[in-house]
């Protein structure tokens, strides 16, 4: 790549090393990376210039903090897809000339180019389109920028026939220049940046679908054609990636909720949940697990009304922040809401007492039923629901406790998460939202405190801006599944407004009266999101002590049902979760019927076994088969069964 022509004027860099360079004339990236190493030069796709990434030609202002863009970089990916977006909508225009092209982003895992066409795409075209795709990749067409004025960009797009390119245009300000991007011939409006040509996007990529959109989001308007693309750096990815959709497929927890009877949800009640048998099981397993282990960390379990007067909802500043997502109904000539949070309510508990401050740290937890409108179109089974159920608990203390707290609370969260098989996870600090209650200063004090207490409970964390409650700053904690895939979970946040708004007060050591802090933390977030990442996590297989069906007892004839029913009577004081099946069928129709209902241990009892009051095992995802005694069976599958934080 040839160096630009500069202008006779001396620049200043700074590495992400924090070396400094010095140049007697003005520098592209490029020329950044060439006088570093021909190595890097070859290898740079853009240069980030004060945190924002841009075009590899173009000029460092003097004072920069500068970083090379490579294939290695994290940023690289969001680079190939919108490069790869473009060449979708090249490939498109060679193939099908009449087609109008109106935006496509780079997105989560991918992109989408939308289009306007009277006859849709179908698979074979996608094919075809993929495949021109590769060609244009192989082919290299050199890139370049162009800065358009605003009316001159109108007409040009309008005299090609391109009228949503046009539109589009014609909405950015008349004395702001526009950016054209060149790809050989073809070109886009487009902020960039972009690669130097399209030969650096690589040939990682895969069309997966096409979907109805509208222009620029309104019914109103025309609707377009939305063709979704991932794109990745290289094969490894791409394949890697495709492998986790089809496991996603698989592991689909609407798909396996019917298949095994957990659950199931219908129209008449459009995003809330019906709990089978089996589903009620592994719910008040996990319920259980969660009161012990609040229990043990001195939490106090209470219970709030679901129907709370707006005054309430008014008075926390709920109603002016939220009332759109809140179900309400009117009685008496009040109006009532369908509690949304728990928070208010429990504040109220606190306020029904005179606390002093001996008493704080106070935690009171509540597996409480709270309803949100959801759009119909955001509802996804039971990972996004209308009803649910949060393991929610709030800690009223002194500003002095706040590190000792959250330093608690992670090492509760953290244990948690282990015992449900999740080894590892990140964690989120969100800051003030644009939507909020309280002053600045307040905020200030809020996010202080808890970036000092995440920071003493030994987590670094990432930068969430602008995502915080209304009511205060929030750690985010995000697991990581099976598959790679990542789930917010648990929160913590710190809240000055609340106490503060609602009147809640403390006694002091002074003998006055001090406003708490509020905690609020959930470790599972809802129980229904977290039981559908569970199922997804483990395919439905939940490990022995979580499985709503622990164990089947199968006879081979009717010579063992006695044994059987025996079998049954010493299992029962154990709490396990079993079913006996006394069918007349064939054994191995029993075998693989109960394996495919994911139950993970199965005792088998013959003729041989009924006279010896034995059992033939298989547990899941064994193929050895143990014989072993009632009396020891019984201690075999208590030991498995029994739930982590009792062993």
């Amino acid at each position: 790549m040839p160096s630009s022509l500069h202008q006779n004027m001396s620049t200043t860099i700074t590495l992400p090393d924090n070396t400094q360079r010095h140049y007697d004339t003005s520098v592209t990236g490029y020329d950044i990376a060439l006088s570093i190493g021909a190595g890097l030069a070859k290898a740079a796709l853009a240069v980030m210039i004060d945190d924002k990434m841009c075009d590899i030609t173009d000029i460092i202002p003097d004072g920069s903090r500068v970083a090379i863009i490579t294939r290695k970089s994290p940023e690289a990916l969001e680079l190939i897809r919108h490069d790869t977006a473009h060449i979708l909508a090249m490939a498109v225009q060679e193939l099908y000339p009449e087609t109008q092209i109106t935006i496509g982003p780079n997105i989560e895992n991918g992109f989408y180019y939308d289009f306007y066409r009277e006859k849709p795409f179908t698979p074979d075209d996608l094919t075809l389109i993929e495949d021109r795709m590769r060609i244009i990749v192989q082919r290299d067409d050199k890139t370049r920028k162009e800065i358009w004025n605003r009316d001159d960009a109108v007409k040009h797009f309008n005299d090609l026939g391109e009228t949503f390119k046009a539109e589009l245009v014609g909405s950015i300000p008349s004395d702001q220049a526009v950016s054209i991007y060149y790809h050989g011939d073809w070109h886009d409006l487009c902020r960039g940046p972009h690669m130097v040509s399209t030969g650096l996007a690589g040939t990682a990529f895969k069309l997966m679908k096409v979907a109805g959109a509208y222009w620029r989001g309104d019914s109103n308007n025309p609707q377009l054609q939305r063709i979704y693309g991932t794109a990745w750096r290289d094969d490894k990815e791409l394949k890697e990636y495709l492998f986790r959709l089809e496991e996603a497929e698989k592991r689909d927890h609407r798909k396996l909720g019917r298949e095994l009877k957990l659950f199931h949800q219908q129209d008449e009640a459009a995003g809330m949940v019906f709990w089978h048998k089996r589903g009620n099981a592994l719910w008040r397993v996990i319920e259980d697990y969660m009161r012990r282990r609040m229990e043990k960390t001195n939490y106090h379990e209470v219970k709030t009304p679901q129907l709370v007067d707006r005054k309430l909802w008014e008075a926390s500043g709920h109603w002016e922040k939220f009332s759109e997502n809140m179900y309400t109904c009117e009685s008496e000539e009040r109006v009532f809401a369908l509690k949304p949070m728990n928070c208010p309510c429990h504040v109220q508990i606190f306020n029904s007492d005179l606390t002093s401050y001996r008493q704080l740290p106070l935690r009171m937890y509540e597996f409480g039923s709270c309803h949100r409108y959801e759009p119909s179109g955001a509802l996804h089974g039971i990972m996004r629901v209308r009803n649910f159920t949060q393991d929610d608990a709030h800690i009223f203390c002194t500003e002095s406790q706040i590190t000792s707290e959250t330093m608690e609370f992670c090492a509760l969260l953290a244990s948690v998460y282990k015992d449900f098989g999740f080894e590892s996870f990140r964690v989120k600090f969100s800051d003030r939202p644009e939507k909020r209650a309280g002053t600045d200063a307040t905020w200030d004090k809020a996010e202080h405190a808890l970036i000092d207490a995440v920071t003493a409970a030994g987590y670094d964390y990432e930068l969430n801006i602008g995502e915080g409650a209304f009511y205060g700053p929030k750690l985010e904690f995000v697991l990581r599944d099976a598959i790679g895939r990542d789930w917010q979970c648990g929160t913590l946040q710190v809240d000055f407004v609340l106490p503060e708004r609602l009147g809640a007060t403390y006694i002091a050591e002074d003998g006055a009266k001090h406003r708490p802090v509020m905690l609020h933390r959930a470790i599972l977030g809802s129980f229904e999101r977290f039981i559908g990442i569970l199922i997804e996590q483990y395919s439905g297989r939940f490990p022995v002590w979580l499985s709503p069906q622990q164990l089947s007892i199968l006879t081979v004839t009717s010579d063992g049902d006695d044994a059987a029913f025996e079998l049954a009577e010493l299992l029962k004081p154990h709490n396990i979760r079993f079913e006996t099946d006394i069918r007349n069928e064939k054994i191995n129709y029993k075998i693989r019927e109960h394996m495919t209902n994911a139950v993970p241990i199965l005792a088998i009892i013959g003729k041989t076994e009924a006279a010896d009051k034995t059992v033939s095992v298989r547990q899941r995802g064994s193929d050895e088969k143990i014989t072993m005694s009632f009396t020891d069976f019984v201690d075999f599958v208590n030991k498995l069964s029994t739930p982590p934080d009792l062993l």
